[in-house]
């Protein structure tokens, strides 16, 4: 049973905007914390945004100004926004949910987004 399905990535120019869409399950997106990975080739995974199921949020240094995370209820969908792309922005991004009960975790199948004039 697919649980968190993305979409959004793709081709982007430098200074461009592009939204990324990760809609999950009912059950998951209630009570689940929701964030969004990234990872390069030859890089570690790196977190880039998290919210809580209260929606807290938090960035890493990388994206702070620049990205945002949030989660409409009514879609059981997360998005992040990102704007001001760079040249360090290229990965592909994952959807992740965790919970903070049990430390179950749900991947995404993951986007690549391409930064490139």
């Amino acid at each position: 049973q697919v649980q968190l399905v993305e979409s959004g990535g793709g081709l982007v120019q430098p200074g461009g905007s592009q939204r990324l869409s990760c809609a999950a399950s009912p059950r998951i997106f209630r009570t689940y914390a929701m964030a969004w990975y990234r990872q390069a080739p030859g890089k570690q995974r790196e977190l880039v945004a998290v919210i809580t199921s209260g929606g807290k949020t938090s960035y890493a240094d990388s994206v702070k100004g620049r990205f945002t995370i949030s989660r409409d209820y009514a879609k059981n969908t997360v998005y992040l926004q990102m704007n001001s792309l760079k040249a360090e922005d290229p990965a592909v991004y994952s959807c992740n949910a965790e919970s903070n009960l049990t430390g179950v975790r749900y991947w995404g199948q993951g986007t690549q987004v391409t930064v490139s004039s």
